[in-house]
């Protein structure tokens, strides 16, 4: 996913264990002054965190950002921009705890500014899709099956396009770095806040063959019925989100139609599988 930044003259692979004491200063050694560090690593969602285990979980979600954070500082960066879940507050499954955990630790610091962006759920094309994303889920689905089976029926989320995930998080490296320390930012769009049985809907106007079929189970831990505010990234950052979950149903649908993405059903394209309760 990473190929198609190797020409640039300005960027470098490395490849680090994050959960390593001095994986990032081990690989910044003779390059120039980083200002900013984004961390991006971890174990993501509930259902990857309840496969590999509470240690391994709080290994990868927790201490390697406090390892991260650590060295970031040792290299005098100036803002450390984090990537949290916007259900930490919500959801009582293993992923939000590491992820609230690792928040509080960075709310504790001041060596270099910490800033936090609780992502909405993620939807859309991007060099690793993912198809254990709900909006992707869906609509790989509904074109593969012909069927949806819905879970949880009346629960909301919020939604936001990997694009816009990429703006938010680069306007946290150009704001005022005394506006942004130590906050935390919901990131996402009001209109991305809606229920499954509204994702269904725009599944279903595209392909209106599907059969839908609710079931009323629930997955291990993850509990999330939520409507988010995103006022105050709007207000602070000016963040305006460019494109809607109907746009990203348009646009994953279009990606498996045409053999863009060949066998979405490989495991590459997901964290994990999901664990029904």
């Amino acid at each position: 996913s990473l190929v198609s930044f190797l020409a640039h003259p300005n960027f470098r692979f490395v490849k680090a264990d994050v959960t390593q004491p001095y994986a990032l200063t081990n690989a910044m050694r003779g390059e120039e002054q980083a200002d900013a560090l984004v961390h991006l690593a971890g174990i993501v969602g509930f259902p990857a965190c309840q496969a590999i285990g509470r240690d391994a979980a709080w290994r990868y979600n927790v201490e390697a950002v406090q390892h991260v954070y650590e060295q970031a500082a040792s290299l005098n960066c100036e803002r450390f921009v984090y990537s949290s879940t916007y259900s930490a507050d919500e959801s009582q499954s293993l992923y939000a705890e590491t992820k609230i955990a690792a928040e509080e630790y960075l709310l504790q610091q001041n060596a270099i500014a910490p800033i936090i962006f609780r992502i909405a759920d993620v939807y859309g094309i991007s060099p690793r899709t993912r198809f254990d994303q709900m909006l992707n889920q869906f609509v790989l689905d509904a074109f593969t099956k012909r069927e949806l089976i819905i879970y949880q029926r009346g629960y909301s989320r919020s939604f936001i396009h990997v694009r816009d995930v990429v703006n938010g998080l680069l306007l946290g490296l150009v704001a005022d770095v005394e506006v942004v320390r130590g906050e935390i930012y919901n990131l996402g769009t009001p209109n991305g806040n809606l229920s499954k049985d509204d994702i269904v809907g725009l599944v279903m106007k595209r392909l209106p063959e599907t059969h839908v079929v609710y079931k009323d189970l629930t997955f291990g831990g993850d509990r999330r019925d939520i409507s988010v505010s995103f006022e105050k990234i709007e207000r602070e950052l000016g963040f305006k989100a460019t494109l809607t979950p109907d746009d990203g149903v348009r646009e994953v649908l279009y990606a498996i139609k045409t053999g863009l993405i060949r066998k979405p059903q490989d495991g590459r394209y997901r964290n994990a599988r999901f664990i029904v309760q």
